[in-house]
């Protein structure tokens, strides 16, 4: 069933009902209702009399809605990431399935159809040197390993290696599966597929009407070579001549599910799907996660790399601005440093293009009184309001609320400044500095609608917009001609963050967005501001030196028995009154030590300790790799019951391997 229970469920086939087939869906009763299921198999163990078994209502389809290899992975990931299957089910499933009206048979006329691709078919360009030398050593470390990592700087033309890998496999008949992060920010990525496999592509992921993801899924229960492009979810579709998955950008954290369960990473999801079907799997990235560079150093997976950029183009001329010193000088144009508006005048004089990267949307992260010091607060979050200018409004980005701004501190009555900057305020400056330029911001607020998104990137294609203000966005495989300058107006919020995987995270985003300068032609150049710029991490952007980061944290995470070499399960527990879930999580925690020891941590209390009017409590466990993991996450399961019966209305679930 498509519910948060791990309880599996058998009824009795009525005399005058075919004997269901696995993967078949059934309407069966449940409670007072009647629900859409899925048979996992036959029960042939011995019932005791005293069990009344309920009759299957009706048999759904002639064929399987599932097929049995699907069903596999579903259980792995379950398994895996400690969740009931009906959560994989209820993610992998379209809702337009659980309609006992909805037929899988290819004779019934289809209500929707999949789009056609109208333009012109172009030819596949041809590799280069540097590109065909990657192809042919990958398609060579394929013979001995399942995975291979693709390491290749921005602009190097990975994506060209990926589409003559893709089309080897559509001519020997094989599907392909294209994961990207998000689907909404790789448009660029789909236009220029389409152009060359037409009507092979099909794009799938949650924006997608429901009605088109149920004959996407349908089609797909009778495999044609076809080539899917797709955010996390397509890796839950169904497959039975898989050849080639691709991962895209490999290390960025949209891969991970984190609400609802399940709570799975498709990069994951995707090796092991690879591997129960015999395919290969290729990840692609210019700044890997350690955990997967640590796998393909010692061995675990192919390593492949492609160093110079296409046409050998410089990779872009890094430059870190000290606010510090400007600042105490006093040459801050708002947070425009004077090297920055210079350098900026200059690049627009030339008919050239900027980037300015702030990964906060809003006018401002808080307004806080001059008084008491106390910002105004969510009601039902434990967070600062956010300022949102143009809404004329402060807004909670974790629920959703908001009020209107107020003339006076809400506690005492104090005067309130604005404290902190982001995309919204940069705008206002920008406007104010450049009065001439054009500009476009892009962040989530700019690109609630699905074509936002489109209509800003072609717009700054066409050369319509002199300058992109954006949050993270920017940073994902953008291609854009006449970038000569991208800067990043604030670094440090990214380093000062509590987490161990922090310095990885700003490295990657960082080199990212500079990635983004000087694709093609002249070098580009990248500016960044900061108050430490003797940090090791920007000195290793500076250098473009990844290798510098990873043996850094390599030997920081092996020192302190974090992943690869050890896995965390973090245990998060909810409710709406703090004292219970604080009773609810020292009762778990002490449990679990009698079991695990040290490797369970102490209760901990998140920066966030409130969200939507619910308490968080965080028990995190480290699991050494080298341990049996299944027996460990049976005994971690065994306490989550335990604790059910203990503090009935106490929330609690299980994150494996979070990001």
């Amino acid at each position: 069933m498509p519910l948060a229970i791990r309880d599996t469920y058998t009824y009795r086939v009525p005399n005058d009902m075919p004997n269901p087939q696995i993967g078949m869906r059934v309407l069966v009763p449940l409670g007072t209702k009647q629900m859409t299921g899925i048979v996992l198999g036959e029960h042939t163990a011995p019932m005791s009399d005293s069990i009344k078994l309920r009759d299957i209502i009706a048999l759904l389809d002639e064929t399987a809605a599932v097929s049995e290899s699907q069903l596999k992975l579903w259980q792995w990931i379950a398994s895996y990431y400690m969740c009931p299957i009906g959560d994989v089910m209820a993610a992998a499933l379209p809702a337009k399935i659980y309609d006992k009206a909805y037929s899988f048979s290819p004779v019934k006329k289809r209500r929707v159809k999949l789009p056609e691709y109208s333009g012109e078919i172009e030819d596949i360009h041809p590799l280069n040197a540097d590109q065909q030398r990657a192809k042919e050593e990958i398609r060579q470390v394929w013979k001995t390993r399942e995975t291979v990592l693709l390491y290749g700087v921005t602009a190097s033309g990975k994506t060209e290696v990926y589409m003559h890998l893709i089309q080897e496999q559509l001519a020997a008949g094989k599907q392909v599966l294209y994961l990207v992060p998000e689907i909404a920010l790789t448009t660029q990525l789909t236009d220029r597929l389409q152009r060359v496999f037409g009507d092979q592509v099909i794009v799938y992921h949650s924006r997608v009407s429901d009605g088109l993801r149920a004959e996407i899924y349908r089609q797909q229960l009778n495999p044609q070579p076809k080539l899917i492009v797709g955010a996390r979810s397509a890796v839950l579709l169904p497959f039975d001549k898989l050849g080639l998955i691709i991962v895209d950008e490999e290390h960025e954290t949209s891969y991970k599910q984190q609400e609802p369960a399940p709570r799975y990473h498709a990069r994951s999801a995707a090796i092991m799907l690879a591997h129960q079907q015999g395919a290969k799997v290729l990840l692609g990235t210019a700044t890997p996660s350690i955990e997967t560079y640590y796998n393909a150093q010692n061995g675990k997976y192919g390593l492949v790399r492609m160093t110079h950029r296409y046409q050998d183009v410089e990779l872009p001329r890094v430059e870190l601005v000290s606010l510090e010193r400007q600042y105490h000088r006093k040459e801050m144009y708002g947070h425009f440093s004077d090297p920055l508006v210079e350098r900026m005048r200059e690049v627009l004089s030339q008919g050239k293009q900027v980037i300015l990267f702030q990964n906060r949307r809003g006018y401002a992260p808080q307004i806080q009184c001059t008084s008491c010091g106390k910002p105004p607060r969510c009601e039902h979050c434990d967070v600062p309001l956010t300022l949102h200018m143009q809404a004329k409004e402060l807004r909670c980005h974790y629920c959703g609320y908001s009020r209107p701004i107020p003339t006076a501190c809400p506690e005492c009555g104090g005067e309130l400044k604005i404290r902190g900057f982001g995309t919204e305020r940069l705008e206002d400056e920008v406007a104010s500095l450049f009065p001439e330029a054009r500009v476009l911001r892009m962040d989530l607020d700019t690109t609630r609608h699905k074509t936002d998104y489109q209509d800003i990137i072609d717009r700054f294609s066409r050369h319509e917009c002199d300058i992109l203000i954006g949050t993270q966005m920017v940073t994902k495989g953008l291609h854009f001609d006449d970038v000569a300058l991208v800067a990043v107006l604030s670094a440090d919020h990214l380093l000062n963050q509590p987490d161990f995987r922090a310095y990885e995270r700003a490295f990657q985003m960082l080199s990212q967005v500079a990635g983004r300068a000087g694709r093609k032609g002249k070098q580009g150049e990248v500016m960044i501001q900061t108050w430490q710029t003797d940090n090791s991490v920007l000195q290793d952007v500076l250098r473009h030196d990844y290798e510098s980061l990873y043996e850094s944290q390599i030997e920081e995470r092996k020192l302190f028995q974090y992943p690869p070499f050890a896995r965390i399960i973090e245990l998060t527990l909810r409710h709406s009154k703090e004292t219970e879930v604080a009773r609810a999580a020292r009762l778990l925690q002490q449990r679990l030590r009698s079991v695990f020891g040290e490797r369970v941590s102490s209760v901990v209390v998140p920066s966030v300790a409130r969200i939507q009017s619910q308490h968080i409590r965080v028990v995190r466990l480290r699991i050494e790799t080298q341990a049996n993991i299944v027996h460990a996450k049976e005994r971690i399961a065994e306490q989550i019951e335990w604790l059910k019966t203990e503090s009935k209305s106490t929330q609690i679930f299980a994150d494996v391997d979070p990001q």
